[in-house]
């Protein structure tokens, strides 16, 4: 494990252009590409613009001012890349996404935006039509706090539209679903049957299933439905990435994935049109103790964290609080994580050089992970640890005790967060959670003050996965209509600068990789994202309607608009 890391450092090193790549040395020959014509953003803090920027293999070799390029780098051969006024800046990197969920969204029942129990019968209804009997219908991205009914969907929805068909639908978080009579009949799911440590099965006023299956209880209807294997699993991972890579992302962190699928991404390297960097299933914790990091060979690739679960989601009632729901006196959420299972694999993470990526969304879920965080630090003293800056995690950070903001920056945990969370939470956050809980609901401000860096993603296709939105969300904090009150903290919005460097630097740092990826400076690789306008001076809500026009991948235009 530690000649892993050794080895992952020197990659690393010979990268960063810090002393390894004398600038006078790589201007000496001609340059692969050339891109002015726009504003270009560097998110460094020598020089916050350029107007031009030279690549030649994969790497940035300048960046400076027009007046300075040096002669030599314009040869025969250097493209000469117009920006045409579109603005560039370092590629943008999602720092929460899950990209087989991106590919697999365009293969079921795509159920965003519906706006009601009647227009999610009315979808059903289409896409049952003509399907033999038996057969299972799955779908994914319905969210009911919008919804006229005021109400979850049940089984008997279902059955109305569907008969014969078993259906069964994931909320958009990924946290619940609803099925049907006979998906609950296929699955084994009865009055009698007892919902897991973590889960929760939904029942009417006589015992009855709902229908509607909360975290660990969805695993038997989940297992109904797809599971692309082989070739076609593999396409649709590629079709995940493509989808990303089309909106202007050239990195994604991409979460919970199963160890099995780690050699298949690598083997598609070449040809990801991202760079990947994978979060895995806690079944990684043996190789990677065993055979160290995965690293492919041009670094496209790279796989040295767990992904780990606290709680559930706020919005199904599952994310754990520290005082009960003000909409559910009942409920305080679930638990997904058990103290000593927890605390052993924080150990061993430590010991090992593991990064650990920790999904926690209540106040409570986000208090007992800084809490075991902790303990873990105390029984591996720094000394003994494999790498001393581990960089821990928290996915989604979403409701934090105000009292616990300070405790991220004192144990060196990094808050990932997703902005458009915020802007579509914040419609039902105050009814979950009341008014007072609210100082702690997305604070990205205050996190950021407290002397931490937030690592930003869209946790696609939870949400749409559209980093246009993510950063109109992190400086407006306004929804997509622009509705904002007193409820959604609108002091929590942070700069277009902070914004920037959330989906640029902050998540190569997050990564291990701030001396490779993040910014606009000699040395680093050449990844790059272009909007067709400048969405560090526009107007807010125009920030919504620029055009993603190019986006570069290890100097290589890996995508362009027409």
């Amino acid at each position: 494990m530690r000649l892993a890391i050794l080895a992952s450092t020197l990659i690393l090193a010979a990268c960063s252009g810090e002393g390894t790549v004398p600038p006078e040395t790589m201007a000496a020959e001609a340059a692969d590409s050339i891109y002015s014509g726009g504003p270009i953003y560097t998110a460094d803090d020598a020089q916050a613009m350029v107007e031009t920027v030279a690549v030649r293999d994969g790497l940035i070799v300048y960046a400076g001012d027009e007046a300075g390029l040096p002669d030599g780098l314009m040869g025969e051969d250097t493209q000469r890349v117009d920006l045409d006024g579109a603005a560039m800046y370092p590629g943008f990197t999602d720092a929460h996404v899950h990209v087989m969920g991106l590919g697999a969204r365009e293969r079921l029942l795509n159920l965003e935006g519906t706006s009601s129990i009647a227009d999610l019968q009315a979808r059903v209804a289409e896409a049952a039509e003509g399907l033999p009997e038996g057969t299972v219908l799955e779908g994914r991205g319905w969210i009911e706090t919008h919804w006229p009914e005021e109400r979850f969907p049940n089984r008997q929805d279902l059955d109305e539209v569907a008969p014969g068909i078993a259906v069964f639908l994931r909320r958009a978080d990924g946290h619940a679903l609803v099925a049907n009579s006979l998906a609950l009949e296929m699955a084994g799911i009865t009055a009698e049957s007892v919902a897991p440590e973590g889960g929760d099965i939904l029942r009417d006023e006589d015992g009855e299933p709902t229908g509607m299956l909360i975290d660990a209880a969805m695993g038997p209807v989940g297992a109904l439905g797809s599971n692309f294997e082989g070739e076609d699993r593999a396409n649709v991972y590629m079709e995940g990435a493509w989808s990303a890579a089309r909106y202007g992302w050239t990195g994604a962190h991409d979460m919970s994935v199963p160890w099995a699928d780690v050699a298949m991404i690598e083997a598609m390297s070449e040809d990801l049109p991202v760079r990947v960097y994978i979060s895995a299933n806690p079944d990684a914790f043996g190789p990677l103790v065993r055979d160290g990091y995965v690293i492919s060979e041009n670094r496209r690739v790279i796989a040295r964290a767990i992904k780990l679960y606290m709680d559930g989601a706020l919005g199904s009632r599952g994310a754990a609080l520290l005082a009960p729901y003000s909409d559910d006196a009942g409920n305080s959420g679930l638990m997904l994580s058990r103290e000593d299972e927890t605390l052993s694999g924080m150990v061993t993470a430590l010991q090992e050089g593991i990064q650990l990526n920790i999904h926690a969304i209540g106040d409570r879920g986000n208090q007992l992970l800084l809490d075991w965080i902790e303990e873990a630090q105390a029984v591996v003293p720094e000394d003994q640890r494999a790498i001393v800056e581990a960089r821990w995690r928290d996915e989604h950070t979403q409701i934090v005790d105000p009292s616990d903001i300070p405790r991220f920056a004192e144990l060196g945990v990094i808050p990932s967060m997703q902005p458009s969370h915020a802007i579509g939470d914040l419609f039902f956050a105050p009814d979950r959670l009341g008014p007072d809980r609210l100082d702690g609901a997305y604070a990205w401000r205050s996190f950021i003050d407290s002397g931490v860096v937030i690592a930003g993603g869209s946790d696609a296709p939870v949400e749409r996965g559209d980093p246009r939105i993510e950063f109109y969300a992190a400086v407006a904090r306004r929804a997509l209509d622009g509705t904002q009150n007193e409820d959604w903290r609108p002091d929590q919005a942070v700069t277009r600068d902070e914004a920037l460097r959330m989906f640029t630097a902050w998540p190569a740092y997050a990564s291990f990789r701030e001396d490779e990826l993040g910014r606009i400076v000699e040395g680093l690789r050449a990844d790059f994202t272009v909007f067709s306008d400048d969405i560090m001076t526009i107007p807010e809500e125009d920030i919504l309607t620029v055009e993603p026009v190019m986006t570069v991948l290890d100097g290589e235009i890996i995508w362009q608009a027409e």
